[in-house]
């Protein structure tokens, strides 16, 4: 077998060999007779035309009696039916079997390391992939180009805790020095994973020099671009690709949705795809009613919805919770709960999302009596951004008690400690309804040292009531965590302090802005005419 090709086994029914219908096609509930007619004949070439039938067969889960009948009459197979009998296991999703009979083997070939390797990885059993590797590269035995890459596959897996960012960079390495064939498929994984480890340089290098790109590997460029923020060389490698499908659009419409700058252009791709006969599906309208929502388009949400409404998706949870989300934030909750009421299935997020909803287009007590319902009603557990909305609630309506009630409930109910955001919804809450000092004091009794976001909600409060002493506690505590931060917190102080007319001070601070090089952005807002956006910022003359 040369190096980097993926092992394959290949058999074929030789014109000698002759079974009855019965053996490959009938009674698989019980070992068939002519089981014993192999085993009589003792005939590895009979048996392993045998096994590979059941491998490429939708039943590979039959060929296991196969093995049952070797263990009970004491034949010893050769390498190459073990190696068949591995293979039935693992595709029957018997990982112990197969590691059995893998562990029986004198010495195991590099096939068998190979197949046995992408069974763990395909079952997402990430550390025992690893120690095969080990065992592999102390056995003698060198690895192929597919071995590197199931290595950079488990590498990259959503399971693996704490993986060293330079595993890529390491495999990298040994496939340069192996004379490892570097094959599309093997490049891709290693694209992918500099993609995934933040390394985009190294990705681009390994794009660059690819005889043949394929669209998936354009696609972990496009991805790890749009992370990043490089939307240009995102553009770059899009129109490059040649042979586009639906998953590379769905990568420039997500990576488009996530800021207000680029969100039309996910509206102008979403649009392009459909003309070139590319369907839609459920991750491409998540994303574009993520743009939407960004954009506050209703009305372009409306005729995605439309489309959707057309299709075999439109109850998906999913897109349902995406589509009350849209309204929400587009201010239309009376839409977006007349999606909530008609999704057949609701989990905790589509409550949270209709929670903060209500919360954020001014009704506190309907997002408040949502949350009631949930876990009293229909024992929905309520995660940490649900707790954040409901507490959120409480500060537009002015509700201390019930805001405190819902925060230590979180301790006592659900056993969930509060992150830094729970505690800064809690400095607002008690801020907002005059309560500054005691605000003070929750900040100075946290467990863990407060961050910006609790010295910021402290100083918004202090803003509020116009309280110039605790304005000036809460900004010299935000400076201290870093200076340049949060441009913000200089105009809230430098307005508290002009709303008390100390002139004086508000020059300084203001020229301390400038000596640090402190802006803040203007205000930007898109505005809708004739079905077209356009973006204008504060001041700007239309």
């Amino acid at each position: 077998m040369k190096h980097g090709m993926i092992p394959r086994l290949k058999a074929s029914f030789s014109s000698s060999t002759h079974f009855s219908q019965p053996f490959f096609y009938q009674n698989y509930n019980h070992p068939p007779v002519e089981i014993n007619y192999l085993f009589n004949q003792s005939n590895s070439s009979t048996l392993s035309t045998a096994l590979q039938h059941y491998i490429n067969s939708d039943h590979p889960c039959h060929g296991q009696k196969i093995h049952s009948h070797i263990l009970k009459t004491g034949f010893r197979p050769n390498t190459n039916i073990s190696i068949k009998l591995l293979i039935v296991h693992l595709k029957s999703s018997c990982l112990l079997y197969a590691r059995k009979v893998f562990d029986e083997l004198s010495q195991p070939t590099l096939s068998a390391y190979n197949y046995m390797l992408s069974g763990y990885v395909k079952s997402g059993k990430i550390s025992e992939s690893f120690c095969l590797v080990r065992r592999l590269c102390f056995s003698g035995e060198c690895p192929d180009g597919f071995t590197f890459s199931m290595i950079l596959k488990a590498s990259t897996s959503d399971s693996v805790l704490a993986m060293p960012r330079s595993i890529g960079s390491q495999v990298h390495a040994q496939i340069v020095k192996s004379d490892s064939e570097a094959d599309v498929v093997l490049c891709t994984a290693l694209v992918y994973s500099y993609v995934k480890s933040g390394r985009l340089d190294y990705a681009r290098r390994v794009f660059d020099l690819m005889m043949e790109e394929n669209v998936v590997c354009s696609t972990s460029m496009i991805s790890g671009y749009m992370d990043n923020g490089c939307v240009e060389d995102a553009e770059e490698i899009f129109k490059k690709t040649v042979e586009k499908d639906v998953v590379v659009y769905n990568a420039m419409i997500e990576g488009y949705s996530k800021s207000v700058e680029t969100a039309k252009r996910a509206i102008d791709v979403y649009i392009d795809m459909q003309r070139m006969d590319f369907r839609p599906n459920i991750s491409t309208f998540a994303s574009i009613i993520g743009a939407c929502s960004v954009l506050s388009a209703v009305e372009v949400g409306q005729q995605v919805q439309g489309q959707l409404m057309k299709t075999k998706i439109f109850n998906d949870i999913k897109i349902g919770s995406a589509i009350l989300d849209m309204y929400s934030k587009c201010g239309r909750v009376e839409d977006a709960r007349r999606v909530f009421d008609f999704m057949p299935v609701k989990n905790v997020f589509s409550w949270t999302s209709m929670i903060d909803g209500y919360g954020k287009n001014g009704n506190p007590a309907e997002a408040l009596e949502l949350f009631s319902s949930m876990q009293r009603s229909h024992s929905v557990e309520p995660n940490y951004v649900t707790f954040l909305s409901a507490l959120s609630a409480c500060g537009h309506a002015g509700l201390v008690v019930k805001g405190k009630q819902i925060f230590d409930s979180m301790k006592t109910d659900y056993s969930m400690k509060p992150k830094m955001e729970h505690y800064a919804c809690m400095v607002d809450l008690l801020g907002r309804a005059g309560s500054l000092n005691q605000a003070l004091e929750f900040v100075m009794d946290m467990p863990e040292k407060p961050n910006s976001d609790v010295w910021a909600a402290l100083l918004s409060s202090s803003r509020l009531h116009d309280d110039v002493e605790m304005a000036n506690i809460a900004a010299n505590e935000l400076f201290k965590l870093g200076s340049d931060s949060r441009p913000g917190a200089y105009i809230a102080f430098s307005n508290t302090l002009a709303a008390a007319e100390r002139w004086d001070t508000v020059s300084e601070i203001r020229e301390v802005m400038k000596a640090r090089g402190i802006s803040k952005d203007t205000g930007f807002s898109w505005v809708g005419a004739d079905g077209n956006l356009e973006g204008f910022h504060a001041g700007q003359k239309m």
